[in-house]
């Protein structure tokens, strides 16, 4: 997994409320077990019309939010369905940060799990964050120090110290137990030894 500390980027403003994992990617896209190639059909039926032409209002359609990294997102993002290629839609389209002032669990937990960071502000500071993006100007969101930096202002925000740890150091599941694989193979070798008979 790719690590996390600095990213750079001119923010989307998604301002709905309870978008759910279907709005993100919806089900008829879910067929795959590959992590890429969602990136395209992410918010499918917002993004493009029932001709499969891009609807130029939407926000991931126009210059130059296009190419975000950031999204600014209305609360309650992700609910519903426990789908984890929700983040992967959204990290294969671009997208390596979310804020929002409140996450569905699960999602939020999968961001993590696929090198995503969502962060969690209250509304005003979203707000503040959402008048910058007008500007088209870059915000910077580092991890390290947990702040957002934006024209001559910072801002704070919280997260989980192994999470954290896992982002900065591109850890996923897999790789934090191959992290232990020195561990598990003298337990294994033991197990062999002492009770040849499980092996």
């Amino acid at each position: 997994m790719e690590k996390f500390n600095i990213l750079k980027g001119i923010p989307a403003n998604l301002p709905m409320i309870n978008v759910d994992t279907d709005m993100i990617i919806p089900k008829q896209f879910l067929k795959t077990i590959k992590r890429t190639g969602l990136g395209k059909s992410l918010f499918f039926e917002m993004r493009y019309d029932k001709d499969g032409k891009e609807i130029k209002e939407f926000i991931l359609n126009k210059d130059p939010y296009k190419n975000s990294t950031i999204l600014l997102a209305g609360k309650n993002f992700g609910c519903g369905s426990s789908r984890e290629h929700a983040p992967w839609a959204l990290k294969d389209f671009g997208i390596k940060c979310v804020i929002s002032s409140s996450f569905a669990d699960i999602f939020y937990n999968n961001c993590f799990k696929n090198g995503m960071l969502p962060i969690i502000l209250d509304e005003k500071k979203i707000e503040e964050l959402i008048q910058y993006s007008n500007r088209k100007e870059n915000i910077e969101i580092n991890l390290t120090e947990q702040e957002i930096i934006f024209g001559n202002k910072r801002i704070q925000f919280e997260i989980d110290e192994f999470k954290k740890k896992c982002l900065l150091n591109g850890l996923d599941d897999i790789a934090m137990s191959l992290e232990k694989s020195k561990k598990i193979s003298s337990y294994e070798n033991k197990m062999k030894n002492n009770k040849p008979w499980i092996s």
